[in-house]
């Protein structure tokens, strides 16, 4: 059987076609850990929007429609001050100093969980929305990633046992 080399015209309908494909799709980068926080900063946002541990992320460069996966669910406390939730996949959208519709992450306020829906960068300021309310911190408490279990007041891997209380005697 004797091989012939494919026309030109073949050539320049296949290429018209996979072009047509190509455009009419959205397209979806999935990607590994490393590559989710990298993905928030080229968005201009911190890592320390995320946990540490997170599997992965897709993201429809298209419309800005992302996922971010964590190995399962993920809760800790800021400072004793807020207590946080994160469920194993986050998602929303994204934009240049702006994540909105977000799902799956909440916050205790009081007594009551909140969605975090929104999180605008202004300047050096990360504004965060529950929808009713929005609180302000500054861009550099979200520098470093907390982890899953203890936030930041982890050794090793450990919850420490030590904390200080103010309202109880060291003598």
């Amino acid at each position: 059987m004797e091989k012939t080399p494919m026309s030109l015209t073949a050539i320049l309908t296949l290429f018209l076609l996979l072009s047509t494909l190509a455009a009419s799709s959205p397209t979806t980068t999935t990607d590994d850990a490393q590559s989710v926080y990298k993905a928030i900063q080229d968005f201009n946002f911190p890592v320390g929007l995320l946990p540490k541990g997170a599997l992965g992320y897709e993201l429809d460069r298209s419309n800005g429609k992302f996922s971010a996966f964590l190995n399962g669910s993920c809760s800790f406390s800021l400072e004793g001050s807020y207590d946080l939730k994160y469920k194993s996949t986050i998602s929303g959208y994204i934009s240049e100093n702006r994540l909105t519709n977000l799902s799956g992450i909440s916050v205790k306020v009081l007594f009551l969980w909140l969605d975090i829906v929104e999180v605008v960068r202004d300047g050096d300021q990360l504004e965060f929305s529950v929808g009713i309310a929005s609180a302000s911190f500054p861009i550099d408490s979200f520098y470093d990633s907390p982890q899953c279990g203890c936030g930041f007041d982890c050794d090793n891997g450990q919850v420490r046992k030590f904390k200080f209380n103010p309202f109880v005697s060291s003598m």
